[in-house]
């Protein structure tokens, strides 16, 4: 570790192979807690490279609990995090309008770090139990086309760098992680980021990886398509800047996204959402982003326009609603 602590100092650049072994070394207590601050402080400060996440993205995979799901494509929806823009779950919502609509979705997430609620937060107020069982996760899948990770479960490297991070208290590369470290390894991927610099870097991690993805970030700061303003959409097969009235759709407020103060509020904008009761802009926000992941899942094949349309039928139908309520009777 001294070794690659100067190496750092001196702006080198690691290997995948190396940070993935440091990785591997941190889950086995090699490391005093001193030197692993200085590495992500070290890190921090000079930039991550693609390699040296996708190193600590092999290495989490590696040291966690793998979930080999018996379906042959499926897509994980989710955001970076830290827009500090508090909205309410529209990731999480969209995924139940993307399996409603006969899609497979495999869902990675997490408690809140940084808003009200998390994915983690809305699943388990209504009563899920979270779980790490094959073959109840599999059932999952099959039945109501949707399966939830929750991240803790899995992921057992984070445990032995948590509360470094959390004494920290700035961004890491483990922040960057999240996204990338779905257990089941997904072959479609749909992710908000909150910067270009970031799309850029997920970009060019995705190319690596070899999957179908989307990266979408709205032009004022928001970590998924927020139809406040302008946002840019970058996939294998385009990179276009849209505008809300491009896709049909008026730009929304931004308290129109708020997730409230509390857990509840925010559960009772997803469940009205899946209900159809919401309010538009709040309902229009979730069919353009599941719309996005609908495309990715249909390799870019479908034009935008009857992406939301196939997601609008979804809420529209109910069978949105039903794909909640089937998913909750089978993990209660």
């Amino acid at each position: 570790m001294k070794e690659i602590l100067n190496r750092i100092l001196n702006h080198e650049e690691l290997t995948r192979e190396e940070t993935k072994n440091i990785l591997i070394g941190i889950t086995q207590s090699a490391y005093p807690d001193e030197q692993i601050t200085a590495l992500l402080t070290g890190l921090q400060m000079r930039g991550i490279t693609v390699d040296e996440l996708l190193g600590f993205r092999d290495g989490i995979l590696e040291t966690g609990v793998p979930v080999p799901l018996d379906c042959d494509r499926y897509i994980d929806v989710v955001g970076t995090g830290g827009d500090r823009k508090n909205t309410f779950n529209i990731s999480t919502t969209a995924c139940f309008v993307i399996a409603g609509a006969g899609y497979k979705v495999a869902k990675h997430g997490n408690y809140s770090a940084t808003s009200i609620s998390g994915a983690s937060n809305v699943i388990a107020n209504h009563g899920v139990k979270f779980t790490d069982d094959i073959a109840l996760l599999n059932r999952c899948i099959n039945e109501c086309g949707i399966v939830y990770l929750h991240a803790q479960l899995f992921a057992r490297a984070m445990k032995f760098v948590g509360p470094i991070r959390k004494s920290l208290q700035f961004p890491t590369c483990f922040n960057l992680l999240g996204p990338i470290v779905n257990p089941s390894k997904p072959q479609c991927q749909m992710l908000g980021v909150a910067n270009l610099n970031q799309m850029r870097l997920y970009n060019n991690v995705y190319q690596k990886i070899g999957i179908d993805y989307a990266i979408v970030n709205s032009i004022d700061g928001y970590d998924e398509i927020s139809l406040t303003d302008n946002f840019k959409v970058t996939t294998n097969n385009y990179e276009r800047i849209f505008s809300p009235q491009d896709l049909g759709f008026e730009t929304a407020r931004p308290d129109e996204l708020v997730a409230g103060a509390t857990e509840e509020e925010a559960v009772r904008i997803f469940d009205n959402v899946l209900a159809n009761t919401a309010l538009p802009a709040q309902k229009n926000i979730v069919l353009a982003n599941a719309a996005f992941g609908i495309q990715v899942l249909e390799r870019g094949n479908k034009d935008i326009t009857e992406c939301i349309e196939t997601a609008r039928e979804s809420i529209d139908s109910g069978r949105a609603l039903q794909t909640f309520r089937k998913f909750v009777e089978l993990n209660s």
